[in-house]
């Protein structure tokens, strides 16, 4: 092998691994498919290799052109690499209802006359990871007049050189979907597998990736420089950290008792999470999931540069929309209505917001991070300028469970959906990309009579009869278990969907179909569609049963049994939650224990009577 292949790796390794991905059950298969990978990739295109294998070109947060090819584009560049019209490539989609396969099966049966005339006879050499993704780069940069012949003809061409099973998969990353959902959880286990000696080493990478939210940039420091460098990785303004995240609890005196006797009790207000970056006069704006939302956000760019006095910050807060006659907060979907509008300028007078600021990570060169929590409120309160529409959240100190409850109920008065409890302790710091008991979600669903409202990730699906007949009926919906990183099934849900969910339910979920149960799915039940788990929604029940079929906490209560809710209501899709997001398996845990406290004392109270 020559010394430029040496830097490079053939596609054809890739995509066999995908292959091998697409039917792994296991998720110890699927880190041993990866880490087979990872040793036969070069340092100079790990990176890429990594972007790939997350079916995108770069980190969503970077806010660069995604490839913008649709269906019918790629259509014409499948006939352009196949020498079928394009009307052939269309029957054989709607065939297999996979754009990807159809190109494989086309490319198997190409017609070599056509080819030759088109493209000549020199016999193309196999295609390399840098090939494909340079490619990809330069379709997702063209732009202006010609643009989208040249994107048309540059897919071609790479489907040209491309073999069948090739041709599939640079398809399916074109269109993003390449189904594999392999997480970045199981890459660093795999990362760590290869580049690390020690225990240490995945604790190292998953906190270089919490600090940059860049797994393709973490890969190619470790394939370098090894895992050493990683200690040196600091926060870095412009690239987004990856969020600190609260448990639950459904009383003031048991957030006191976990959160270590006293806590700084904030308002949690029903809108978008933001973290909010300025360097000089630029601002970055990124949402809970990392992805770059600065320019649906300018009234809040211009508050950021004009009310942050430091040169460089990072500062995270919640975007509510407001009422511009009352100054009363609005509910988040008439937030999602502003983010839905194409004019921007018309959507800020339509739908003003206000920001409520409650924590900084990062001030002039100085990290802030690994801070206690009341001294990185107090270097926020230094460094903004409130003003009615750029202010920090509310906020009391307290270590009495009355006046916590008071503050929750005034909280749920002012149009919040609760509070955020959080430790004050000298170990109080910023836990990046990690819940814990540092911080503890009091919310209004808890004074509800049914059970506490829940994220839940949708995993599979039920072919709908009668009136929901040629669409999904009911979803499988699974908990997250971040200790296995596996969804547990806790409930099929198929109740308070509208009619429009259920007519946009089918092209909702089409990306990620696939044949199987995915590999980091934990499921008894076997519905008639599988997902990879990526949609999530909010679901609200009557109550938590164990089940016999159920696989969220299997065995922790009782053998041969999980726990499931009963009666379940789907309520809305939470577009600004990740899978990894979701309501844990242990969330589900502490609230049926919560549950059976509060029948026992319904039950010894009753007894006095």
């Amino acid at each position: 092998m020559g010394e430029s292949q040496a830097k490079d790796l053939e596609f054809k390794v890739l995509a066999d691994i995908f292959e091998k991905l697409e039917k792994t059950t296991k998720r110890t298969d699927m880190i041993a498919l990866l880490v087979e990978l990872f040793r036969k990739t070069p340092a100079e295109v790990i990176d890429k290799v990594v972007y790939l294998m997350q079916g995108k070109l770069y980190p969503d947060w970077m806010g660069l052109p995604e490839l913008g090819i649709g269906e019918k584009l790629i259509m014409r560049a499948v006939s352009m690499a196949t020498g079928f019209p394009a009307n052939v490539v269309e029957k054989e989609f709607k065939r297999l209802g996979d754009l990807g396969r159809a190109a494989e099966v086309l490319k198997q049966k190409k017609r070599q006359a056509a080819l030759l005339a088109f493209f000549g006879t020199q016999q193309a050499k196999p295609l390399t990871v840098s090939k494909v993704y340079n490619t990809l780069d330069k379709i997702a940069k063209t732009s202006g007049p010609g643009s989208i012949d040249l994107k048309v003809k540059l897919l071609g061409g790479l489907l040209q050189d491309a073999t069948a099973k090739e041709a599939k998969y640079i398809v399916r990353i074109v269109e993003g979907r390449l189904r594999l959902g392999v997480a970045e959880a199981t890459m660093m286990d795999a990362l760590a597998i290869v580049y690390g000696k020690t225990k240490a080493a995945r604790t190292l990478i998953e906190r270089a990736y919490n600090l940059c939210s860049d797994l393709g940039y973490v890969a190619k420091v470790l394939a370098e420089r090894g895992i050493e460098a990683l200690r040196e990785m600091k926060v870095t303004v412009g690239r987004p950290i990856r969020p600190m995240l609260a448990e639950r609890l459904s009383t003031p005196r048991e957030i006191l008792m976990k959160a270590g006797g006293k806590v700084l009790a904030e308002y949690k207000y029903d809108g978008e999470r933001a973290q909010i970056h300025k360097k000089e006069d630029q601002v970055w704006i990124f949402s809970r999931r990392l992805e770059n939302i600065t320019h649906q956000y300018p009234d809040v760019q211009e508050h950021a540069r004009k009310y942050i006095k430091a040169k460089e910050a990072i500062v995270e807060g919640e975007i509510v929309c407001i009422d511009p006659d009352t100054g009363e907060l609005r509910p988040f979907q008439e937030l999602m209505r502003r983010k839905r509008k194409h004019d921007i300028h018309t959507a800020m007078k339509d739908y003003p917001v206000s920001v409520f600021l409650f924590d900084i990570l990062y001030v002039d060169g100085e990290d802030l991070t690994e801070k206690p929590i009341l001294e990185r409120r107090k270097r926020l309160k230094e460094i903004i300028e409130e003003t009615e529409r750029f202010r920090l959240a509310e906020a009391i100190i307290t270590d009495d469970p009355d006046e916590l409850e008071k503050f929750f109920l005034k909280a749920i008065e002012s149009g919040c959906e609760g509070i955020v409890a959080k430790a004050i302790h000298q170990n109080a710091i910023y836990q990046a990309g990690a819940r814990g008991w540092l911080w503890i979600k009091y919310k209004r669903d808890y004074k509800s009579e049914m059970i506490d409202t829940v994220d839940l990730v949708a995993v599979g699906a039920f072919y709908g009869r009668g009136r929901r007949a040629g669409t999904y009926g009911a979803l499988l919906m699974a908990a997250y278990d971040p200790e296995a990183d596996m969804f547990r099934t806790v409930c099929k849900v198929g109740s308070g969907f509208t009619d429009e969910d259920l007519a946009k339910m089918a092209d909702m979920f089409k990306p990620y179909v696939i044949s199987h149960k995915h590999p980091r799915v934990d499921s008894k039940m076997e519905p008639d569609v599988w997902f990879i788990p990526q949609i999530v929604a909010e679901i609200i029940g009557a109550e938590i049963t164990l089940s016999p079929i159920h696989t969220c906490c299997w065995g922790k209560i009782k053998p041969g049994a999980g726990l499931a809710i009963r009666f379940p209501r789907f309520i809305r899709w939470r577009p600004d939650k990740g899978p990894e997001d979701a309501t844990t398996v242990h969330e589900i845990m502490e609230m049926y224990h919560k549950q059976l406290k509060r029948i026992e004392e319904a039950q010894a109270a009753r007894a006095k009577i």
